[in-house]
């Protein structure tokens, strides 16, 4: 008895952390995976043109390409392809999730976004991107950044 009622709290909280509206503006649900530099980079060859693209949580950098198990190799595949504005290699480090969203790529309903600092010498302010392993997207380089070829 005490399990179920365990089980249907948390069920409830869990459904109440996720929002009801979907904010992101850039699935796109025909974009291909980007091609590969080798196996463990992808090859970013167009720049961004907006400058909310991976810096704002409406826009992030959406990496829901392959099954769901396979999507956290899609973020380290993108941001090992980043470099800083004149070809610097970046340092990035995982700052945590925020903004729930409701998808129906995910079991449970919903999704979190990754967020994300970018660093390089000589940068005084980290950059902060974030990432979506839910949606697909054109996969671009943000703007302020670089990429290996």
């Amino acid at each position: 008895m005490w399990r179920k009622a365990i089980f249907f709290l948390l069920l409830i909280v869990a459904s109440s952390c996720i929002s009801t509206k979907l904010t992101i503006k850039n699935i796109d649900n025909t974009a291909q995976s980007p091609e590969f530099l080798d196996k463990d980079t992808y090859k970013l060859t167009q720049k961004a043109t907006d400058k909310k693209y991976g810096y704002d949580e409406d826009y992030p950098v959406n990496l829901g390409f392959g099954l769901l198990h396979q999507r956290e190799a899609n973020k380290e595949k993108f941001l090992k392809a980043l470099l800083g504005p004149n070809g610097e290699k970046i340092t990035y480090q995982q700052e945590g999730s925020c903004c729930p969203f409701p998808t129906k790529t995910s079991e449970l309903g919903g999704g979190m976004l990754d967020v994300y600092h970018i660093t390089w010498e000589g940068n005084q302010k980290p950059l902060t991107l974030y990432l979506n392993t839910y949606e697909k997207g054109k996969v671009l380089i943000p703007l302020g950044l670089t990429a290996k070829n």
